[in-house]
């Protein structure tokens, strides 16, 4: 489960880890009130994903008026996808420098790992792995001092600033244990004056654990998309891609996503529509792979109790009703493959029987599209 950063920094200074003034807010006038009592001001909406402030869903102020309608121009709409409810509006910092700072659980080495940078405000993929620092602890032993020592050291840092990001350390690990976290991020980790401030917070607790944290806020992590999904009984989960995928199976579903990204695309969404091959429930996956607006779309339907035949009549159904403004590719085989492909053929849909052929026709005809 992933907490917003308002909930995250709470989790920070119930352990010491310092964090910038600030509260969180649900109306536009609590915006202006926090506002006119901090004065300079860094508003955020509360949302679980990045890329904010590219998405206009960050701004800087000490106006209280400016920071009252961007407020009214947030709460209650969508920003990338999912509804803004809170802001949190917290002290601008000066901000000397900027760091990173993770622990998060190896599944490989099996054991926590602390990862820290001296290039922080950035993705942690764009950091050259030559400026990582990548330690990993034995949980049986914890975090001791001399191992946040050596951490700090061979970030390069020395004097008041080695001193505050190994105290963090100590109590980023102890959160990590006591809250069952699977990833405790702060990026950027701010040096402002002579002070070293956790300006952002990333939470992520293992969900088989939260019946052992009664205490901690729940969160629904879906989209407005992933909740019209659940609803509808189907398994969907949005991604940053730009190429919308149904598939009947969980198993294929991952399999087309993988060799999409072989061939340089990148998918815009897992939907795995299970058996159903009926009309409504093909509408209803399309209906939901366009609300991403993908510049095309890949079909990927294996046959065996669900006939092909059946799924043929039903895509066909739905192309006729329904308004598909991008290319669709359809990768159809199984009991009956031969009179689906007849079907759609006959409606001018071209078909393959090999997820390759299909996965590097659909990346062409989304290049094409840009």
């Amino acid at each position: 489960m992933k907490l917003y950063e308002y909930m995250g920094k709470d989790l920070f200074s119930q352990f010491e880890i310092p964090v910038p003034v600030g509260r969180v807010a649900r109306t536009a006038e609590e915006v202006a009130k926090i506002t006119e009592e901090i004065g300079s001001v860094v508003i955020k909406s509360q949302i679980l994903s990045g890329k904010r402030g590219k998405a206009g869903g960050i701004k800087f102020t000490d106006n209280q008026l400016e920071a009252k309608n961007f407020a009214e121009s947030l709460l209650g709409k969508e920003l990338l996808g999912m509804q803004v409810h809170e802001l949190l509006v917290e002290e601008k910092l000066t901000i000397d420098k900027e760091y990173y700072l993770a622990i998060t659980v190896d599944g490989e080495m099996r054991c926590p790992v602390v990862l820290a940078s001296l290039y922080g405000g950035m993705d942690i993929e764009e950091v050259p792995e030559e400026n990582m620092v990548k330690f990993p602890i034995d949980y049986r032993v914890g975090m001791l001092p001399f191992v946040a020592g050596e951490i700090t050291r061979r970030m390069g840092l020395g004097g008041s600033e080695a001193k505050q990001v190994r105290d963090i350390l100590m109590n980023l690990y102890k959160m990590f244990v006591e809250i069952d976290a699977e990833l405790l991020e702060i990026n950027p980790l701010v040096v402002s004056g002579d002070q070293v401030i956790a300006a952002d917070s990333k939470v992520t607790i293992d969900d088989e654990a939260l019946y052992r944290h009664p205490g901690l806020p729940y969160v629904d992590e879906k989209s407005i998309s992933e909740r019209k999904a659940h609803d509808l009984g189907l398994a969907y989960v949005e991604l940053d891609g730009d190429i919308g995928v149904m598939a009947n199976g969980a198993g294929i579903t991952m399999a087309t996503l993988d060799t999409i990204q072989h061939y340089g695309g990148r998918a815009a969404n897992f939907l795995d529509a299970g058996g159903g091959a009926g009309e409504e429930a093909t509408a209803q996956a399309i209906a939901l792979i366009l609300e991403r607006n993908p510049k095309a779309i890949l079909i990927n339907i294996f046959g065996g109790i669900t006939r092909c035949d059946d799924v043929a009549n039903a895509l066909v159904s739905v192309k006729k009703k329904q308004n598909i403004p991008v290319p669709v590719v359809i990768r159809l085989v199984g009991t009956n493959q031969e009179e689906g492909w007849r079907i759609l053929k006959e409606a001018g849909i071209d078909t393959f029987d090999t997820m390759h052929e299909a996965a590097e026709k659909v990346v062409l005809s989304a290049a094409m599209g840009e």
